[in-house]
């Protein structure tokens, strides 16, 4: 489980529109990967417009957002294109994300069990390592909170 301190995990994956990205090819900048339950859900949808609203500063802190979940490529492609997304979100079909960030954990809904992502967001710093970890994150200032973890350029 990647812990404060730790070194990213070297990941590779595939985008909405499937180009390749490597999580190392962002060394020397910061890296916000966030991981969310499913696209064009209620919550997911409203922590990726907050994410793309706040691009432009997150740029200014030489940051880059990367969104995850286990949806197909073509998933993603639609929901970027819906909410004019401005950051890329991985298709984590085979769960390599997940499981390297040790988001998927046992579930409750209406009393019946299962694994799923819990909502977690990692900040990595420039060097490569986890600088700040979110997990059971809560929609609503989120995104802000983040940006506000990352010092100024």
């Amino acid at each position: 489980m990647p812990e404060v301190g730790s070194k990213a995990p070297s990941l590779k994956g595939t985008t909405a529109d499937t180009t390749p990205l490597a999580l190392s090819s962002f060394r020397g900048q910061w890296v916000v990967v966030y991981f969310y339950p499913k696209d064009n859900t209620p919550g997911c949808t409203r922590e990726a417009q907050d994410f793309r609203d706040l691009k432009p500063e997150f740029a200014k802190r030489n940051a880059i957002v990367i969104g995850v979940s286990r949806d197909s490529a073509k998933s993603h492609a639609g929901f970027t294109t819906k909410q004019a997304l401005n950051f890329p979100l991985v298709a984590d079909a085979d769960e390599a994300w997940c499981k390297a960030f040790d988001v998927i954990h046992e579930k409750v809904l209406y009393g019946k069990r299962y694994l799923g992502v819990v909502r977690s967001t990692f900040l990595i710093a420039p060097d490569g390592r986890i600088a700040k970890v979110w997990r059971n994150v809560k929609v609503p200032g989120h995104a802000a909170e983040v940006l506000g973890s990352i010092p100024p350029a």
